[in-house]
């Protein structure tokens, strides 16, 4: 059954490094893998500055900015609607991270709705060390906001805590303790934790509750950023 995974969530929560993952990992699988670029705003730090690197893993992509590969912004709607009818396995849209991202995959709300039981999951990528993710309020009200544009309810969290270059295991137990009240409050469960492999397997080793962990993604940095960039642009 084909299946789909949304990533929505703040500016620099790194959805775009997520969705590269999970992407990799399924066509090293053997799985036929498309991304749905859909971040419009961001264009300093975007899927399609990655092309390369998904062509080399036989990942399939479409990207509004994404000219001279067979997409432009024209036919961007029906480039789209392929994910729906093509013969895909996987399905990853990386959507931006405010009003617009989200009301661009509003638009395919019918077509979401059409899917089957299981086929569909939604994943909001909290950092906590980014503005308005900094507290279970900030993180709901962020959530609600992403949920009304986008049409869609988000199924899971996913805790992407880290700074960057800074990063230590320590940004995923702080990560870990803010959406472990999250996930109270709102029934919504932590889908999974990710980091890079050295620092999630410290965290890991603490034996904290997998309820609030859920399934550890180990991840590849293919996304480069600076730490300026990251805390004065918010890239």
């Amino acid at each position: 059954m084909k299946h789909f995974i949304v990533l929505i969530g703040n500016y620099g929560s790194g959805k775009t490094e997520i969705a590269i993952n999970l992407a990799v990992s399924s066509a090293a699988k053997g799985l036929n893998t498309l991304v749905v670029d859909l971040d419009k705003v961001n264009d300093y730090f975007r899927m399609s500055d990655r092309v390369e690197l998904l062509k080399e893993n036989n990942i399939n992509l479409v990207s509004p900015t994404f000219a001279g590969q067979g997409v432009t912004p024209s036919n961007m709607s029906a480039a789209v609607a392929s994910a729906f009818a093509g013969d895909w396995d996987l399905c990853v849209f990386d959507v931006g991270g405010d009003a617009a991202g989200a009301m661009s995959l509003g638009r395919y709300h019918t077509d979401f709705a059409a899917l089957e039981e299981g086929q569909l999951e939604v994943y909001d990528i909290v950092n906590v060390f980014r503005p308005m993710s900094e507290s279970p309020e900030k993180i709901i009200k962020l959530k609600e906001e992403m949920e009304g544009f986008a049409r869609l309810k988000v199924t899971g969290f996913v805790n992407n805590s880290n700074l960057l270059n800074y990063a230590s295991a320590d940004d995923i137990r702080h990560g870990y303790d803010v959406l472990r009240e999250t996930s109270d409050m709102t029934g919504i469960p932590v889908a999974h934790t990710t980091g890079r492999k050295c620092f999630l397997d410290e965290f890991l080793s603490d034996g904290r509750d997998e309820k609030y962990i859920g399934e550890p993604i180990g991840l590849e940095t293919y996304m480069h950023r600076s730490w300026e960039a990251f805390t004065n642009l918010g890239l």
